[in-house]
């Protein structure tokens, strides 16, 4: 029997972990495989192990593990094929595939600049964006924001684009701020790239709010999961129509 097992990265925040969750049962309702079950990383419960263990309770030889991730970075390298080695010893009879983290995707880009245009209705091309990422030491992901950058830039229109981080790498969220700002002749549309709310996002807020309290026109998108095109991503990607079928076999 098949089952698929959602894996989200997991948040301390009590409002990321129910968006999370409500987002994996509006998928799961679209998806007529007869055992599903979502799990997390880090922080949230169910743990990867508990997610597993019910899969196979649930009757599952053959489980399909569709990581809840934008980019490849340490999660997706190590963290979760870590996760799944030790589960494969503990339950050898059940075949694990493991699908990959989005990456960057067209229909990605196409709902991000849905979101901006949604957001700022008569959007200008003096008008700036700034992108940020989670953050990662990886260089993969310096090189997925370049082309996430490029992409929104093209697609929206706009001068100034720039990317900055929350952790792990530089340019950080406040030298990312004060950079856009020197350069900005508009607004400036912050855009978190973070599928739910939480203590991250959070923090993207608490800055742009600071700003506007201070006469800044600064505004941002809110988390990505907001817009359908993450949970099209989802779907494929537990069908097995993925973007770039490099499935991993344990």
């Amino acid at each position: 029997m098949r089952a698929i097992l959602y894996i989200g990265h997991g948040t301390r925040s009590k409002k990321g972990a129910k968006e999370a969750v409500s987002f994996f049962q509006n998928v799961m309702k679209k998806i007529d495989v007869p055992v599903q079950e979502f799990c997390f990383l880090e922080l949230t419960l169910p743990s990867i192990e508990e997610g597993f263990k019910r899969c196979v309770e649930r009757g599952a030889t053959e489980i399909t593990v569709v990581p809840i991730f934008l980019l490849t970075a340490g999660h997706i390298k190590e963290d979760i094929p870590q996760a799944l080695k030790s589960l494969q010893k503990k339950y050898p009879f059940v075949q694990i595939h493991v699908r990959n983290s989005f990456g960057v995707q067209d229909v990605i880009l196409e709902g991000i600049a849905a979101l901006v245009r949604n957001l700022v209705e008569d959007l200008s091309p003096n008008d700036s964006i700034l992108i940020v990422g989670r953050g990662s030491s990886d260089p993969e992901i310096h090189r997925s924001f370049a082309v996430i950058s490029k992409g929104i830039q093209t697609r929206l229109n706009t001068e100034n684009v720039d990317v900055c981080y929350l952790a792990a790498t530089e340019p950080r969220l406040e030298e990312g701020l004060e950079n856009i700002t020197e350069k900005a002749a508009g607004r400036v549309i912050v855009i978190p790239y973070l599928l739910f709310s939480g203590l991250l996002l959070s923090e993207v807020h608490q800055h742009v709010l600071k700003r506007q309290r201070n006469g800044q026109s600064i505004l941002h998108t809110g988390p990505l999961s907001t817009h359908s095109a993450i949970e099209e991503v989802v779907l494929r990607s537990a069908l097995g129509r993925e973007h770039q079928h490099a499935a991993v076999h344990y």
